[in-house]
């Protein structure tokens, strides 16, 4: 019956209006014997149930899916050798944190950690299940160069072996999926092409679907980098030809947008720009690039920090959610480095800070926590202030 409701309001014909022979309807709303039906199989009622659980009140993501040698680089620069014994225990660390499962919803993990355990051999699936936090996994497999694109511009890889490897996924425990595409703004170099656009779009809607296709929540990541020197407008602008195409390719691809999330940036200025815009202009610029794009079906948003400090993550992410806005959808956050990063400076690996590092990681998820919901006090929670901006980051 659901599935035939979701198709129905999807496709249905549009109202005449009093004195008005007739209304055009959008062409990606409009019934055709070729138009895809949004996804309605087995897994379509848990999807919705873990995509509404995973933006709880309160709620965000720790995105902990870096890469072995990205998650090997920090561990170096704070004394620790990039080995998996070493690995495995910072994120346990994280994991473990006494009380973060009141705040955090769910944990993007890479490859390895999925099928990881603990120091004393249970699964991290069940660590973080006993936690009351949903395990996710990282799926796409790095950008590479696009040909025919702008200068540096990049596609992102791993369609071809993701309806095997999701499926193996789910059966490991993960019940969502992150596939992370980047974009960056040129405006000299016409950057993002059009093709650029495209191909990530088209990259992610086939993404979203696979992954429903084996019960997996596809958190879609059409990452705006924050390199370059435009301004916010720019941004704005280039970040709604964005999200309006990825939104229409998934339409397209028929994926259930109940049972999906979205990551994207905050709409910021790049990072060279002499106008940094203050919190407020920030929030009030990213709200209104959303209500312009996206469909009132997706049930929620979880930004990316993107190189921002961990104390103005919170503060833009307080300042968006005490705007008011057309969607319903949930605002709140999914968080790497602005979570991480004064954390694992504390730990550097040593057993007596553990306790001093996890407690520092409470506090980065309690300033967002209260962010994601308006109520968050800038300075409140401790942070070491820096800018985590790293130039064409990836991992």
């Amino acid at each position: 019956m659901l599935c035939t409701l979701l198709a129905s309001a999807s496709f249905a014909p549009a109202a005449r209006a009093p004195g008005v022979s007739s209304v055009r309807v959008p062409a990606p709303l409009m019934a055709t014997p070729n138009a895809p039906e949004i996804y309605c199989g087995k897994y379509m009622e848990e999807l919705i149930a873990t995509a509404n659980a995973m933006v709880a009140p309160g709620k965000g993501l720790l995105a902990c899916d870096e890469s072995t040698g990205t998650v090997g680089k920090r561990l170096e620069a704070n004394g620790m050798e990039n080995i998996e014994e070493n690995r495995m225990k910072w994120r346990n660390l994280l994991f473990t944190t006494p009380g973060i499962g009141k705040y955090i919803s769910g944990a993007i993990l890479f490859e390895e950690t999925l099928f990881q355990s603990d120091p004393d051999g249970k699964p991290f699936v069940d660590v973080l299940n006993e936690n009351g936090i949903i395990p996710g996994i990282k799926v796409d497999t790095g950008l590479k160069p696009l040909a025919c694109g702008g200068e540096g511009e990049t596609w992102c890889t791993g369609l071809d072996t993701l309806k095997e490897r999701t499926e193996k996924y789910y059966e490991q425990g993960a019940r969502f999926a992150k596939w992370r595409t980047a974009l960056k703004i040129d405006v000299e170099a016409g950057c993002p092409t059009d093709l650029a656009i495209e191909v990530a779009a088209q990259d992610l809607a086939r993404y979203a679907r696979i992954c429903q296709e084996s019960g997996l929540v596809p958190i879609v990541e059409p990452e705006i980098l924050i390199d370059g020197t435009h301004d916010i407008t720019t941004t704005a602008r280039v970040q709604e030809r964005v999200l309006s195409t990825v939104y229409k390719k998934l339409r397209e691809n028929g994926v259930l947008l109940e049972g999906s999330l979205l990551k994207p940036s905050m709409t910021v200025p790049g990072v060279e720009c002499k106008d940094k815009s203050d919190p407020q202009t920030i929030a009030k610029m990213t709200v209104q690039t959303l209500d312009r794009c996206l469909p009132p079906a997706m049930p929620g948003v979880t930004f990316l920090s993107g190189g921002i400090s961990e104390e103005d993550s919170s503060i833009y992410l307080n300042e968006i959610n005490k705007l008011d806005r057309k969607g319903a959808f949930a605002l709140t956050f999914s968080y790497s480095r602005a979570l991480q990063s004064s954390c694992i400076k504390i730990w550097g690996g040593k057993d007596d800070k553990y306790k001093a590092a996890q407690d520092q990681l409470l506090a980065r998820a309690i300033a967002n926590s209260e962010a994601s919901q308006g109520k968050y006090v800038p300075g409140s929670q401790p942070s070491i202030e820096e800018s985590l901006f790293v130039k064409n980051y990836v991992y």
